[in-house]
């Protein structure tokens, strides 16, 4: 039985510590593997991330060009019509029906779904609370007797 008095670690668990600046006989006395003098020997001493030794860092001397909006750009959950019309016959198609037939899975349950029109489609479903159809998508839908309602 595994008790409190008779817990030990693994072999291999516990590594002995460097203990820098003991003296001598340590192997790590004297300059404590500083080396000799300059600015990294010193309390505090080292120098930060990009820094050039006073020279205009890259960071600064490269061009700052052009402009991204992509942290606000709208990401959707992509489904095919192609794919629809293999599992669905004639019932609504919505978030919860997609879910259950395992279009949408992990993440992709939370954003927004967008309907493409990819392949061959003549089922005349009906789509609820869907956010966007490409504009083929939507004329195939309607070409096939389809509608789109809203939430």
């Amino acid at each position: 039985m595994l008790t409190l008095k008779n817990l030990k670690s693994p072999k291999g668990a516990h590594k002995n510590i460097k203990r820098i600046g003991r003296g001598q006989g340590s192997g790590q006395g004297t300059q404590a593997g500083k080396g000799h003098k300059g600015q990294k020997a010193r309390n505090g001493g080292g120098i930060r991330i990009g820094y050039e030794g006073g020279q205009t860092p890259l960071y600064r001397r490269l061009p700052k060009v052009g402009f991204s909006n992509a942290a606000f750009k709208t990401v959707y959950a992509i489904v095919n019509l192609e794919k629809l019309a293999e599992k669905f016959d004639k019932e609504a198609v919505s978030r919860e029906t997609l879910i259950e037939k395992g279009f949408l899975s992990g993440a992709q349950k939370h954003l927004p779904i967008k309907i493409l029109a990819k392949g061959d489609f003549n089922k005349a479903l009906t789509f609820k609370g869907i956010e966007k159809f490409s504009a083929k998508a939507l004329e195939l839908v309607q070409k096939a007797g389809g509608s789109v309602q809203d939430a």
